[in-house]
């Protein structure tokens, strides 16, 4: 019941997180990731808040004997499925301008491009998951 209540605070602080900065706000992504036109700078400070921290946490974390949110973390290597994964996303971000936590909670209030995303995502999901081997 703990790990529930703790993904439950940790998702609304996250969903808040992505309001408040404007990460749900496609125009202000594809501004962002805009660096030959209208560049807006400003959710690098959001991603650069978002590492600092995440660092913090981390490093306090480890100083714990029984952490609050305790996962596995093996390490893999850097192979194909992973390159191809990580290009697929990026293009996928930034044509929608959405990367999956922005679309989950705009799709939360019905933002129909969100939910677009959201069915991309599903069924991209279910087809990378037949071609899984582990």
């Amino acid at each position: 019941m703990k790990s529930i209540v703790n993904a439950l605070i940790s998702g609304l602080l996250f969903g808040a997180g992505l309001i408040i900065s404007g990460m749900v706000n496609p125009a202000k992504v594809i501004g962002f990731l805009d660096l030959t036109g209208q560049w807006d700078p400003s959710l690098g400070l959001v991603m650069a808040s978002a590492i600092s921290l995440s660092w913090v946490g981390v490093k306090l974390a480890a100083t714990r004997s029984d952490p609050a949110c305790a996962v596995d973390q093996t390490s893999r290597p850097i192979d194909k499925p992973l390159i191809w994964g990580s290009i697929v996303f990026g293009v996928g971000w930034g044509l929608s301008g959405f990367c999956p936590g922005p679309a989950v909670v705009a799709a939360s209030d019905l933002y129909w491009p969100a939910l677009v995303v959201m069915v991309g995502l599903l069924v991209g999901l279910a087809v990378a998951g037949r071609f899984q081997t582990e």
